[in-house]
């Protein structure tokens, strides 16, 4: 018997658990639209009160609520202050260019995180003319590109305190908020308090089929339902999804440190493999590698494929593996015998 595929390549491949299924069959669902689908409202305002906002919007996915954010902050022209790893910038189909007419400055960063002294460096003169006027700033946490890594929560207090002193805003790709909080210890509303709008996917760590929630004051939030209908991000019975956020808040948010234990065990692994020139330091569900010289990611991923291992290139000789809801330690185990049968 052929032993099943592992798919390492994101946490969004997870398949809804039977229980989940379950909640979302027995869901009482409405036209959201018109406001009338209680398990979005009641995904919204949960998640408005967890993180200490008044209000929220159910969207199908993360760059969408990404890219409202953008939208609803800034006017064509504007400069977007990021990393130039952020999904926002890589990853987003050049949303803020095309959707909003931003343009975008990025800051150096240690794996995906700056510092508020960079912030400050980066904002443009407002008097003069010829520059791009400053107006947003991007916060990833934790970071796709820095493998895993997690915001210091007084670094970003002080990124604030820069951004209300040139009168910015402070936007958070919060997609896998979750994980970093579960390493640190830190709570939703902490990180609420931080932000003028906050992003949260339900579908990465979290396990749901889809969808991403929008967190901020009731103003900006009835400006971002109007862009979500504008970009065609008005579902109709979305309930059916929400319940599965719902969900997946209740029971998949204390089972986080599984994952990070088991891509610890990857991370440990690949550090020892014959291949491996450097393993980032693993902090959450993501393990990204460099191989050594001569060695091709495109190469070493098609390896590991065809012995039931998918993975990703992110780099000509850099390797990103995901753990998630559907990896088990049975997975993981299998995952470390295809490595050490490819450094023989």
């Amino acid at each position: 018997m052929t032993a099943p595929l592992i798919d390492l390549r994101s946490d969004t491949v997870t398949r809804p658990t039977p229980a989940m299924r379950e909640a979302m069959l027995r869901a009482e669902v409405g036209d959201d639209v018109f406001g009338e689908d209680p398990m979005v409202n009641a995904l919204e305002e949960r998640m408005a009160a967890l993180f200490g906002h008044e209000a929220a919007v159910f969207c199908p996915s993360g760059t969408m609520t990404n890219q409202i954010a953008i939208h609803v902050h800034t006017r064509p022209g504007d400069e977007v202050i990021c990393e130039e790893g952020a999904h926002v910038y890589r990853y987003e189909g050049g949303g803020m260019m095309a959707t909003s007419g931003c343009s975008v400055k990025h800051v150096a960063a240690d794996r995906g995180r700056y510092t508020a002294e960079a912030v400050a460096a980066a904002v443009n003169d407002r008097n003069a003319a010829y520059l791009a006027n400053s107006r947003l700033v991007v916060v990833e946490n934790t970071t796709n590109r820095g493998g895993g890594a997690i915001w210091d929560l007084a670094e970003v207090g002080r990124i604030r305190a820069v951004c209300d002193a040139q009168d910015l805003r402070l936007h958070l790709d919060g997609a896998r908020l979750f994980n970093a909080m579960a390493v640190d210890g830190t709570t939703p509303a902490q990180w609420g308090g931080l932000f003028h709008s906050i992003s949260i996917c339900l579908s990465k760590g979290l396990g749901a089929p889809a969808g991403s929630v929008l967190i901020g004051p009731s103003p900006l939030i009835h400006q971002a339902r109007r862009v979500r209908k504008r970009l065609g991000g008005g579902m109709r019975q979305a309930g059916f999804l929400a319940a599965a956020g719902l969900y997946a808040l209740e029971h998949h948010v204390a089972r986080l440190p599984e994952d990070h234990r088991r891509a610890r065990r990857i991370g440990t692994a690949l550090s020892g493999h014959a291949h491996v020139e450097e393993v980032m330091p693993v902090v959450t569900n993501i393990v990204i590698y460099s191989l050594r010289t001569g060695h091709s990611a495109i190469d070493h991923v098609a390896a590991l494929a065809s012995a039931g291992v998918r993975c990703m290139a992110i780099g000509p000789r850099q390797v990103r593996m995901v753990t998630h809801l559907d990896v088990d330690d049975a997975a993981v185990d299998r995952v470390l015998e295809r490595l050490r049968s490819m450094a023989d």
